[in-house]
């Protein structure tokens, strides 16, 4: 298997795709919880709603990448409290912007220091500064009434460990 390209290689993000529609990326990902409510993101292209975050660049520490795409994403430098996950997830999409892609994708998930407000200054855009994002902030109780990922929000959230889960997920 060999790298034909960077995958549009915005911003010298740590992903690539092979040539038989592979796709590889590293992510860093916030958990950001305020009102017993957590952020997700979604848009146009997507029918489902998808955590606040995005690749790590080269160069850049999963931690600054964090701060970044949840400043780029939401408008307000939350702070980090802690890493809560590690996930390794396997999936493909038969839909929108990763149609037709086996994905590989490992996300460092950060929980954020909460604000005590679900006030936000979005102007997020996605693919390409395209697409408009919508903050949407969903119920922890009912995330499993949702299409929402990563999954294994809906359980975990619900009793935060004080350390570390490494979790895998295939979908």
């Amino acid at each position: 298997m060999s790298i034909s390209n960077t995958l549009q290689q915005i911003n010298n993000d740590v992903c690539f795709q092979t040539d038989d529609n592979q796709r590889f990326r590293l992510r860093a990902a916030a958990i950001i919880i305020e009102n017993d409510c957590v952020l997700f993101a979604t848009n146009k292209m997507e029918n489902y709603y998808y955590s606040i975050g995005g690749a790590i660049e080269i160069g850049e520490t999963a931690e600054q990448a964090v701060l970044r795409e949840v400043f780029e994403e939401t408008g307000i430098p939350y702070e980090i409290d802690r890493l809560a996950y590690i996930q390794e997830n396997f999936f493909k999409r038969n839909d929108g912007m990763l149609k037709d892609l086996s994905c590989h994708e490992i996300t460092f998930y950060f929980l954020m220091k909460s604000r005590g407000s679900q006030e936000l200054n979005s102007h997020s855009k996605t693919l390409n500064n395209t697409i408009d994002e919508q903050m949407a902030w969903l119920p922890i109780k009912d995330l499993e009434k949702f299409e929402a990922y990563p999954a294994f929000f809906a359980q975990k959230l619900k009793e935060l460990k004080p350390y570390v889960e490494h979790i895998v997920t295939f979908q």
